[in-house]
C-alpha cells in the first residue's frame, strides 16, 4: 500500500522538511528551561503590583481568600499574553549568546546549515506561541476579563463590611446587635463577643472567647466565626435554654440588595474575535464600529508578530569574535518594548479616530521588517549579496573582443 504523503511528492517533501532532526531536538531541550524560568519570573513581574493591589482591597474588606485567588486566576490569561512574547525573546536569546560564545553556531554553519536552518525549530515555535496568542486573546482573554471585573465587583459589594472599635455597639439588621471587648485587625479580629440576635419571637445571645468577620465564601453574605462561646435562647412560649459550642458561624448581612452586575460585551475587549465579527457585520451594537474593528485588528497584529521575536533575539545575541557585546539584550529590551507602545498607541488612534487601522499594521510590519533585517545582517547574508552583485558588474566591465 502507498503511504498517504507519497501520493502527493510536494507534500511529502514538505513533511520531510519540518521533521525534528538531532540538531533541532537538542534546541529545543536547551531552550525549554530558559524558557520556563524566564516566563515564571516575567509572571511574577507583571502580577506583583496587582496582587498587592488586590490583597490589600480585599483585606481591608474582610473578603475570603477563595475571593482572592479567584481573581488572581482570571488575571494569568491577560498578562500570560505579555509574559510569552517576553520570554520567547529571553530564552532564545540566552541559548543563542551561549552558542556564539562557544562557538557553536561555527560549527553548526561549517557542516553547510545556514544560521535561519539552525534556528528553524525556535521559528516554529514561535509559530505555536503565535497561535496560541491567537486563542489567548481572541477568546480566552475576553472571558478572563469579564470574570475578573464580575467578581471584583461583588467583592466590593457584598454586603456590610463593618469598621468595628473595641467596646462599641453594631446594629448590622434591625434585629441584631453585637459588641466586643478588643478589636484588632482592621475590625476583623474580635474578643470577648457578645451578640444579641431576635428571630422567629426567639432571643438568641451569645457570648465566645473569639470573632472574626469575613466575606462568606459565596461572596453573598457577610458572616462572623466564633469559637468557645455559649447561647442563651429565651422565648415567651418555651423555658430558657443554654447550648455551648466550639466554633460557631452566623451571619451578620445578606448582600441580597447588591445590583446584579452587567451582562458581558459593553466593551469590546469583552468580545471574542468571532463576536466581533458578528458585531461588525450588524449595525445593532452600542460600541463603535472604530472600536470594534481596532480591536479585532490588534489583536491579528500582535499574533503575527510572535513568530518574528526569534529573529530578532538571534541577531541581537550573535556576539563578534573576540569581543565582548554587552548591548544585545537591553537593545531587544528597547524594541520590544517600544513596538509594545507604538501599537499600543495606533490601537488607540484608531478606537478614537484619529488614524486608520493602517497605523496598526504598519507599526507591525516596521517590527516584523527590522526583525528580519538584522537576522540577514548578522547572518552576512548582505555581505554575500554585494559580493555578488560585484562580481556580476566586474564580469560585465571585462573586456568581451579579441586583441
Amino acid at each position: 500500500m502507498i503511504p498517504f504523503f507519497s501520493r502527493f511528492p510536494f507534500v511529502h517533501r514538505v513533511v520531510l522538511s519540518l521533521r525534528p532532526g538531532t540538531l533541532d531536538r537538542y534546541l529545543l531541550a536547551q531552550l525549554m528551561p530558559p524558557f520556563l524560568v524566564a516566563l515564571s519570573v516575567v509572571m511574577s513581574a507583571l502580577l506583583l503590583e496587582r496582587l498587592l493591589v488586590l490583597f490589600n482591597l480585599l483585606t481591608s474588606g474582610n473578603s475570603h481568600l477563595l475571593t482572592f485567588v479567584g481573581l488572581l486566576a482570571t488575571l494569568l490569561p491577560h498578562y500570560l499574553g505579555q509574559a510569552l512574547p517576553a520570554a520567547l525573546c529571553v530564552s532564545v536569546f540566552s541559548i543563542i549568546r551561549r552558542m556564539s560564545q562557544n562557538e557553536e553556531i561555527d560549527v553548526v554553519n561549517s557542516s553547510g546549515r545556514s544560521l535561519l536552518r539552525m534556528i528553524r525549530p525556535y521559528l516554529q515555535l514561535g509559530a505555536f506561541l503565535g497561535v496560541l496568542s491567537f486563542l489567548l486573546y481572541g477568546f480566552i482573554q475576553p472571558h478572563a476579563r469579564y470574570d475578573f471585573r464580575s467578581a471584583f465587583y461583588f467583592a466590593s459589594h457584598a454586603g456590610w463590611t463593618p469598621r468595628m472599635q473595641s467596646r462599641l455597639f453594631a446594629s448590622p439588621s434591625p434585629d441584631m446587635t453585637f459588641t466586643a471587648d478588643r478589636v484588632t485587625q482592621s475590625g476583623s479580629e474580635l474578643r470577648h463577643v457578645f451578640i444579641r440576635d431576635i428571630k422567629d419571637g426567639e432571643e438568641h445571645d451569645i457570648t465566645a472567647q473569639r470573632g472574626h468577620i469575613r466575606i462568606a465564601e459565596d461572596g453573598n453574605a457577610v458572616e462572623i466565626e466564633l469559637q468557645d462561646g455559649m447561647i442563651l435562647t429565651t422565648s415567651a412560649d418555651h423555658s430558657p435554654t443554654v447550648a455551648l459550642f466550639d466554633h460557631s458561624t452566623r451571619y451578620l448581612s445578606h448582600a441580597a440588595q447588591v445590583v446584579p452586575f452587567r451582562q458581558r460585551g459593553e466593551d469590546e475587549r469583552e468580545l471574542t474575535s468571532p463576536e466581533l465579527l458578528m458585531q461588525l457585520a450588524t449595525d445593532e451594537t452600542t460600541i463603535s464600529r472604530p472600536h470594534l474593528l481596532s480591536e479585532l485588528h490588534f489583536r491579528l497584529a500582535r499574533c503575527l508578530t510572535v513568530p518574528f521575536i526569534p529573529l530578532l533575539a538571534t541577531a541581537l545575541a550573535i556576539a563578534r569574535k573576540r569581543q565582548r557585546d554587552v548591548i544585545g539584550l537591553p537593545a531587544a529590551f528597547i524594541i520590544m518594548v517600544g513596538f509594545d507602545h507604538l501599537i499600543q498607541m495606533a490601537h488607540s488612534m484608531a478606537a478614537t479616530g484619529g488614524a486608520s487601522v493602517l497605523s496598526i499594521w504598519l507599526a507591525a510590519f516596521v517590527f516584523m521588517a527590522l526583525c528580519t533585517v538584522l537576522l540577514l545582517y548578522r547572518s552576512g547574508a548582505f555581505f554575500l549579496l554585494r559580493a555578488l552583485l560585484e562580481n556580476r558588474l566586474r564580469g560585465e566591465q571585462a573586456p568581451t573582443g579579441r586583441v
